[in-house]
């Protein structure tokens, strides 16, 4: 893949819809879950998991353009998960409770590998 116009433009209105995806996905989970722990991060982070391991089964699959494919991965999931407030949010949750904070962190770190193995995996299955 170069790193074309067509492929910065793809990433880019990938990551702008992703990144409103993660807000209004992050304000309606605190909004309807109202929480200490911070469950609308947890959720995007997941699904975005969740999402991407679909994509990577069905791209192995079916042809689909490489602008395609970033769009959606480094663009729209890039910016619908939210690795950088999970790590603030950790390190805050460590300041007042040790326990919600590794909580927070093994959710995070093992729900998404379980949610983006997955999702590849009931690709792959269907596939078969």
């Amino acid at each position: 893949m170069t790193l074309s116009w067509q492929t910065i433009l793809a990433i880019g209105a990938g990551g702008f819809l992703g990144a409103i995806a993660r807000a209004y996905t992050v304000h309606l989970t605190n909004k309807y879950i109202p929480l200490e722990f911070p469950m609308g991060v947890l959720l995007v982070n997941i699904l975005g998991s969740f999402i991407i391991g679909i994509l990577f089964a069905y791209f192995a699959h079916i042809t689909v353009s490489d602008t395609l494919k970033v769009f959606l991965t480094t663009g729209f999931l890039g910016a619908l998960t939210t690795y950088s407030a999970f790590a603030i949010e950790s390190y805050l949750l460590f300041g007042t409770s040790t326990y919600l904070a590794i909580t927070n962190v093994a959710l995070n770190v093992f729900g998404t590998i379980i949610a983006a193995g997955s999702g590849y995996k009931i690709i792959n299955f269907l596939f078969k």
